[in-house]
């Protein structure tokens, strides 16, 4: 089954479940971001990745380009392990860990969360890759895929009992958005998938793809 199938299907659960003025108010949410065309900055296949310090789920802290000096990445940006369709594409992405590393890459995830809690994102999805905090999203602003999210979305959440600014590292009601990017050994992007459609993601089986591209371009 593909991961756009999975995420379809916890779609019609989550529309299925929530009061017809939720819903309202993540559609109005949803214009106002394209309005907004949040994302049409973002880094494209071509560019250099930036540098960032991140944490990894201890706390350490973890330079990007030491991580890329060691070969490829695939890197996958997600909202927080409270949302379900960032966890059903973190599994998906564990089930091809093994190719992945096979053909020299590695694979990490970056979110906003704190080190605590993307432990728990560790725990919870049985994930063996490193997952990284971005504090304040700064590697998200430098990559153009950071947003402030809608007033009427931070009142809903809050309804919902999840308050960003707990869950978070210093980013208030900022998120990224969900974005994969395959990095060459050289730090440059080879493959860029930014959409503000948080129900859509990339298939994995595309970075893996791209990874392999690339190093055969390189060898």
């Amino acid at each position: 089954m593909t991961l756009q199938t999975l995420l379809q299907e916890q779609l019609a659960n989550s529309v299925a479940q929530f009061p017809a003025e939720a819903l309202e108010i993540m559609r109005a949410a949803d214009e106002e971001l394209k309005e907004r065309k949040v994302g049409e900055d973002a880094l494209k296949a071509g560019d250099s990745l930036p540098d960032a310090s991140l944490s990894d789920a201890t706390g350490k802290s973890v330079l990007l380009s030491s991580l890329n000096e060691e070969g490829p990445l695939v890197i996958t940006f997600y909202r927080g392990g409270w949302c379900p369709y960032c966890n059903l594409e973190l599994k998906a992405y564990q089930d091809i860990l093994g190719e992945i590393t096979e053909h020299g890459g590695q694979l990490i995830a970056i979110s906003p969360e704190k080190p605590d809690n993307s432990m728990t994102t560790i725990e919870k999805n049985a994930l063996s890759f490193p997952v990284l905090t971005d504090t304040g999203n700064q590697l998200a602003k430098a990559m153009g895929i950071a947003f402030e999210l809608p007033a009427g979305l931070q009142q809903l959440f809050t309804n919902f009992g999840m308050n960003l600014d707990d869950l978070n590292a210093d980013t208030g009601w900022a998120l990224p958005i969900p974005a994969t990017f395959v990095v060459d050994a050289n730090g440059r992007i080879v493959l860029a998938d930014v959409d503000i459609e948080y129900t859509r993601r990339l298939e994995p089986s595309e970075a893996l793809a791209a990874l392999k591209s690339s190093v055969t371009a390189s060898a």
